[in-house]
């Protein structure tokens, strides 16, 4: 099994419990999925759903290594 290489989000706010620098970014299983280190919040989406979410011009979307 591949060790997952989860990234810290810098000046990320949890949208749960407001923690400030407590995000952490990774792929699950092909899935793009953000987790909250302090407290049980926990996002999935799939690239399908990044282009719905945007405002505004959008540029690109990151995709880590």
């Amino acid at each position: 099994m591949a060790k997952i290489k989860k990234r810290f989000v810098a000046g990320a706010k949890c949208p749960k419990c407001s923690a400030k620098d407590s995000i952490l970014l990774f792929k699950e299983n092909g899935i793009e999925t953000v987790e909250c280190t302090d407290c049980d919040y926990r996002e999935q989406q799939t690239d399908i759903k990044v282009p719905q979410k945007t405002t505004g011009s959008m540029i690109g979307v990151f995709k880590p290594d």
